[in-house]
């Protein structure tokens, strides 16, 4: 609407607004279209004739002129608008392969985004599974259901499944019937994707086939076929989808195998190829290349052996230590500690006086001499005294005289 002042005849060649937006940021101003801008505007719309109509229209148009203020807004706005839409067909793709996987029935039942709100309004595929067919029809209608409730008046005939195409193509007067039985196959194929082992969407496109069929019984009153002969052909039908599902995918799994295979014989290869290349270099007289190994300097060596004198004597010390202050512990031991151990030492006591009687006869010897030494002391002070009271005598009897 916006570039329809500038240009008004593009919008009646291109229809497209994806097509339309492109095309605005690729033209700009029509006046300053040239012949040779024809081929990109093909590329855009994917028709010769179109491009030249555009070209033709462009140069006899009636839109007024745009200043570039309005002109690089309006190209800023296509380029949000293409952006947006490009967002939303990768969604869509992901929503898509999503459903596939989670919920391929109800997918295929009632289509991509109307299962994804089902499930999402439920909370998960199993409460969706768990509810019966009666609460999947006023699913999103909750409000309107509480309000008829209190005013006692109509209960809404459907909720989510209205955005389905089928109760759009239903008359006004099938609306309600045509919701009740989509809802009931909606309930049928939420449990199916729920409690099946491999997901597969047979039974949801033989459901699909159903509702189609009633909407032509309520149309034109052709009688449908029978719900057992439709489900037993759908069962059948989804346990050959099974075995194939079961056969692609045991033919994946050997392809990755022998690509895991091929991966472990190409590193054994190599490391082949690197041992042969050794033996090969010793055979010829070289030897296989090793990493060589920085030399240490003299002064580096002599410092290396100091340090390492340094820490033998610093460990002797310490263990010296730790014997003498063991052996001050074991003086400091207390007599009654333990009988065990009193007793172990005097055996060992008996055992050491066994084992060498020489050390303590040189004890005994030892101890005669100390005695002999003291006596000998002894008498030698006693022939002091006397001779000392010897010479007192001697002089008191001169100063008598």
């Amino acid at each position: 609407e916006w570039y329809s002042y500038h240009f008004p005849e593009l919008v009646k060649i291109v229809n497209d607004n994806y097509m339309f937006a492109k095309l605005t940021g690729l033209i700009g101003d029509r006046t300053k279209l040239t012949p040779e801008m024809e081929s990109q505007i093909e590329e855009v719309v994917m028709d010769s004739a179109k491009a030249r109509a555009i070209m033709e229209a462009a140069k006899s148009s009636m839109g007024i002129d745009i200043g570039t203020i309005d002109l690089i807004n309006i190209q800023m706005f296509s380029k949000r608008v293409l952006s947006l839409a490009d967002y939303r067909k990768t969604l869509a793709d992901y929503l898509h392969n999503k459903m596939v996987s989670v919920a391929p029935n109800l997918a295929a039942l009632i289509g991509e985004q109307v299962g994804a709100r089902l499930i999402s309004h439920a909370g998960s595929l199993t409460n969706l599974a768990k509810y019966p067919a009666s609460t999947v029809q006023i699913l999103g209608a909750e409000k309107a259901l509480f309000r008829a409730l209190k005013t006692r008046g109509n209960t809404p005939k459907y909720g989510l499944i209205f955005h389905s195409t089928f109760i759009g193509r239903a008359g006004a007067k099938n609306k309600g019937r045509i919701s009740r039985y989509l809802a009931n196959k909606c309930s049928i194929a939420s449990r199916v994707d729920n409690f099946s082992d491999v997901p597969t969407s047979v039974i949801g496109e033989h459901l699909r086939q159903q509702v189609e069929d009633r909407l032509k019984f309520y149309e034109t009153g052709e009688n449908p076929a029978k719900n057992i002969d439709v489900m037993r052909q759908a069962v059948v039908e989804a346990q050959g989808a099974r075995e194939k599902a079961l056969k692609v995918q045991k033919k994946l799994d050997k392809k990755e195998k022998k690509r895991k295979q091929a991966m472990r014989s190409d590193t054994e290869e190599a490391t082949a190829d690197d041992t042969m290349n050794d033996t090969a270099d010793l055979e010829n007289g070289e030897p296989p290349k090793k990493k060589k190994k920085k030399k240490k300097s003299k002064g580096e060596l002599d410092e290396s052996a100091v340090n390492s004198t340094l820490d033998d004597s610093q460990a002797l010390l310490n263990d010296s230590k730790a014997d003498g202050s063991l052996v001050k512990k074991n003086k400091k031991k207390k007599k009654g500690k333990h009988e065990d151990s009193l007793n172990g030492t005097q055996e060992e006591m008996v055992e050491v006086n066994n084992e060498s009687p020489k050390k303590s006869k040189k004890k005994k010897n030892k101890a005669e001499e100390s005695m002999d030494v003291s006596v000998s002391l002894d008498t030698t002070q006693e022939g002091d005294v006397s001779i000392n009271k010897k010479k007192k005598k001697k002089r008191t009897k001169s100063e008598n005289n």
